[in-house]
């Protein structure tokens, strides 16, 4: 399925906004902690690095993706900073125990088949973990299959199943929050007028009532973990 996911550039815009979006909870969410080396697991198209690189987050980033259309477009991006990018299986990284201060995950779990040897192999490679999932197990659970299905989505959260999975796989949860979409994201999507209203709705909902909202909206969910014996 995603061999080729990466070849058609009618949708970069989108990748690039949401990769805007998802660096700006990285930050957010380590705040102001500093990694010297970040490994993007499943890093598509290599958004999200660039978007790193440009903002000197780290010192040096690596990229695994499993298809060779995300790793094409990783490499044509010319990152500075970049070391390596290598393609993958999906669950055996290419480097040794603790090879880095920070790995990445974003929009990658609800993709995975198996989700805990992914997870572990995340830990293996790094000091701590980056994971962004979309919050898509609301009570209209059938339109989160249905328009999510097609671009490979088989896995479903809540925060509370999110943080369960993360710390039964022995992850040390340090911070996890729930993310509205950014209004650039909102107004790309439904319209300038449609968007802006979109995201006032979901971000106050968030506010007033987040763990109603969480059971009846798609929101984002950030985590940053360690290892327990870290």
């Amino acid at each position: 399925m995603y061999e080729g996911y990466y070849a058609d550039g009618s949708v970069s815009e989108k990748r690039a906004i949401a990769a805007r979006q998802s660096v700006g909870h990285i930050r957010k969410i380590t705040d102001g902690q500093s990694f010297g080396s970040v490994i993007d697991i499943g890093a598509g198209d290599g958004a999200v690095l660039s978007e790193l690189s440009n903002s000197h987050f780290a010192k040096t980033l690596a990229a695994v993706e499993i298809s060779g259309s995300g790793l094409q477009a990783i490499k044509a991006r010319r990152i500075e900073g970049l070391t390596s990018a290598e393609q993958f299986d999906g669950y055996k990284i290419p480097h040794s125990d603790k090879a880095f201060d920070l790995s990445l995950a974003i929009h990658v779990l609800e993709h995975v088949e198996h989700e805990r040897m992914f997870l572990y192999e995340a830990k293996r490679v790094s000091q701590k973990l980056y994971i962004e999932v979309p919050l898509e197990l609301t009570r209209n659970l059938d339109k989160s299959i249905r328009e999510s299905g097609p671009y490979g989505h088989i896995n479903f959260y809540t925060p509370g199943s999110f943080e369960n999975l993360l710390k039964t796989c022995g992850f040390k949860v340090e911070s996890l929050m729930v993310f509205p979409h950014d209004i650039e994201y909102e107004q790309h999507l439904a319209g300038k007028a449609k968007g802006w209203l979109k995201y006032q709705i979901r971000q106050n909902f968030l506010k007033l009532a987040p763990k109603t909202a969480a059971r009846n909206m798609v929101y984002m969910a950030g985590a940053l973990c360690s290892s327990e014996n870290a």
